[in-house]
């Protein structure tokens, strides 16, 4: 299977459309700090329906939304796949902004980590993050332990959660297929949580931890070969992002707001595009309709936009 990890660049009403151009409100300071996606990463390819694969399976391990890979195969969220089936899958994404010129980031609405070397995403692999009720913290951390075959020692704040469920409250579990940190462990400083694999892989791509950065078993082998510690691990959290490419096109990507932590995208739209002098090349109308929609594709909102043909207006 092809995966992120040799990607490298992968009706508003009329009321809203005035908020567009008029509220900058506090998102405008916030976007400030933040600089525009370098572009795309990811690929589309045709992929092979193996035996017990299912659209959450296929969906998790390249880090698409399973409601858009039914809808770009003719099927439904329920529909059940066969052995040898083709699927197009359709992986790309906005790349990350700002990107280390060494290190890890972390964007918490994509779901995605990459890892940068001289500036360029060297690594790019769809991960699980915290619940909406147990949140991924952001911040500037480092690596400060790696281990493989780790031992789990069981925070008391989760066996307190296993008590209130009626499951077995659980202590320490040692290495092996029941271990939920998997194989590979890479802790973070100041933070309680770390970088890990997983024993259940359908879980990647979703708001599905405690907190902890949850990595495919193969892509946490990869990440867990480059880094070291000291490496930095820089987590955002940015559901909106915008690039503009060589061709002049103009690409918006947003998330749902799932932490409730970034209210108002219309403002951070207007606010990057301002920085980056773009505000007179955008269709506003598109923009509206791509964070209405809130599907996590990246979507042209260039004023050409609207002259390119249906099939190449997502990537």
């Amino acid at each position: 299977m092809t995966t992120y990890a040799s990607m490298t660049g992968r009706t508003w009403g009329v009321a809203l459309v005035a908020a567009l151009l008029l509220t900058l409100g506090s998102s405008a300071s916030r976007a400030a700090d933040v600089g525009l996606s370098r572009g795309l990463s990811g690929t589309e390819e045709i992929y092979t329906v193996a035996k017990n694969d299912s659209l959450t399976s296929i969906g998790a391990r390249f880090g698409v939304e399973v409601a858009r890979l039914a809808a770009d195969n003719d099927l439904t969220s329920r529909s059940r796949l066969v052995p040898g089936q083709l699927l197009r899958v359709d992986s790309r994404h906005l790349e990350a902004p700002d990107l280390p010129d060494w290190g890890i980031v972390v964007n918490i609405p994509q779901r995605l980590l990459s890892y940068a070397d001289s500036g360029s995403p060297v690594l790019v692999f769809p991960v699980a993050v915290g619940r909406p009720d147990w949140k991924t913290p952001t911040g500037e951390f480092q690596i400060v332990t790696r281990e493989r075959h780790p031992v789990w020692v069981v925070p008391a704040s989760i066996q307190a959660e296993m008590q209130r469920l009626g499951t077995p409250v659980l202590r320490r579990v040692e290495p092996g297929p029941d271990n939920p940190l998997g194989d590979f462990w890479m802790g973070l400083s100041a933070s309680g949580c770390g970088i890990h694999a997983t024993n259940v892989p359908a879980s990647i791509y979703g708001f599905r931890t405690h907190g902890c950065i949850r990595l495919h078993p193969d892509d946490a082998k990869l990440l867990f070969e480059r880094v070291v510690v000291g490496t930095p691990v820089r987590v955002v959290y940015e559901p909106l992002l915008v690039a503009k490419t060589g061709e002049g096109a103009i690409w918006l990507e947003v998330y749902r707001d799932r932490y409730r932590m970034s209210p108002e995208p219309v403002a951070t739209l207007k606010a990057l595009a301002v920085r980056a002098g773009i505000e007179t090349e955008i269709d506003w109308t598109l923009a509206g309709s791509v964070i209405t929609e809130e599907a996590g594709t990246p979507r042209r909102i260039d004023l050409g936009a609207g002259n390119v043909p249906p099939s190449e207006k997502t990537p």
